[in-house]
């Protein structure tokens, strides 16, 4: 009897888990991102380039620049560093793998880069490649180690509510009764088919057999396994976890529209405005010389960290109005190009910005 098989069923690792928690909150910045216009400048008006096609239109033959922005922010997200090449038919390639080798006064130096199962034969410098690094470790680390006690935990708790209401059993053999190597291949050949019916059927019928028995335990508390709820609430706390390393509010990945306003503003001010500095630096850095740049060439970012003006009339009246800005700097700022027209390059002010001293009227009037 000690050479039947103990049924038991194994742990899965749901793999599905960390990819939903991760597919939620990169693919909101991806998403984000991938509305961005990318503007070149000539002492803040917008100046022609050849680049303004790659980057907002068509960066390679296979990716519009919306898909191609949103799979460089997940690489970059998701593995902590991403690099663009620019092939020999001037495509924008995002790299799957690489090898950086680092110096301390040269440019460093990329080596074996694959793109989509080709490797480079050649190597790329620093200057000649896109490279930004994330440099968040709180992410890359909870990427690395967390999810396994998350993903164990919540398989553990899905396998226990899913056998919560299961027929368990007890399969008795008569001790008297001799167990030659034939008999016994056939007793658990039908240990095997009584168990896989009870695990696959709702409803089975076990045949009495002489000399076997089979009696069911019944639980005495049919609902000790863990609810639907506790298994969307161990979800949405992952989800929370890795949407807080990124800086995302946690009520936009929940779709909560409570207090959404305030929300999206910090979602765009701690987490887009900084991924769209590092890009926009990274950009300025690669693509316009030094020389171009002092003399007021840039390439800004516009479409996506902007306000709306409608939602701004108020502000932006008080702000002419009180001559700190001119309407041309607050189209700017709105991510407009400055007009050309002469008048909004000047500053204007209502009689209710005037000096104290000059008021007319009242008892020294």
């Amino acid at each position: 009897m000690w050479d039947f098989d103990i049924f038991g069923i194994d742990i899965e690792q749901r793999a599905y888990l960390k990819k939903t928690a991760i597919e939620t909150c990169i693919n909101l910045i991806g998403r984000t991102i991938s509305l961005a216009e990318f503007r070149f400048t000539k002492d803040g008006k917008k100046a022609k380039s050849d680049w303004d096609y790659l980057l907002n239109v068509r960066p390679n033959t296979d990716q519009s620049a919306a898909d191609f922005w949103q799979d460089f922010v997940y690489k970059l997200l998701h593995e902590n560093e991403v690099l663009v090449i620019l092939s020999d038919n001037n495509d924008l390639l995002i790299a799957d793998s690489f090898d950086r080798i680092e110096y301390a006064v040269y440019p460093d130096i990329f080596k074996n880069v694959v793109v989509k199962g080709y490797e480079f034969k050649r190597s790329f410098e620093m200057g000649e490649v896109i490279h930004i690094s994330y440099n968040n470790e709180k992410f890359t680390r909870f990427l690395d180690g967390m999810f396994k006690d998350y993903t164990e935990l919540f398989s553990r708790m899905i396998e226990t509510n899913m056998y919560a209401n299961q027929i368990r059993a007890l399969a008795g053999v008569d001790g008297n009764t001799p167990l030659d190597d034939k008999k016994r291949d056939q007793l658990q050949g039908f240990i095997d088919k009584m168990f896989n019916a009870f695990r696959k059927k709702a409803f089975a019928i076990v045949p009495q057999i002489k000399g076997f028995n089979y009696s069911e335990l019944v639980s005495g508390d049919k609902n000790n396994g863990r609810s639907v709820e506790e298994l969307a609430k161990l979800k949405k706390d992952l989800t929370s976890h890795v949407a807080i390393l990124l800086g995302i509010p946690t009520t936009l990945v929940h779709g909560d529209m409570a207090e959404y306003e305030t929300a999206w503003k910090a979602y765009i001010k701690f987490c887009i405005k900084p991924l769209i500095k590092k890009i926009q630096d990274e950009l300025n850095a690669k693509l316009i010389d030094k020389d171009d740049y002092m003399n007021g060439e840039r390439i800004k970012i516009f479409g996506v960290a902007e306000m709306d003006p409608l939602e701004l009339a108020t502000a932006i009246d008080k702000l002419v109005a009180s001559m700190v800005y001119t309407p041309n700097e607050v189209r700017v700022m709105l991510g407009d190009e400055p007009s050309t027209d002469e008048r909004l390059n000047k500053h204007y002010f209502t009689k209710n910005y005037q000096e104290l001293d000059s008021v007319e009227g009242g008892e020294n009037g």
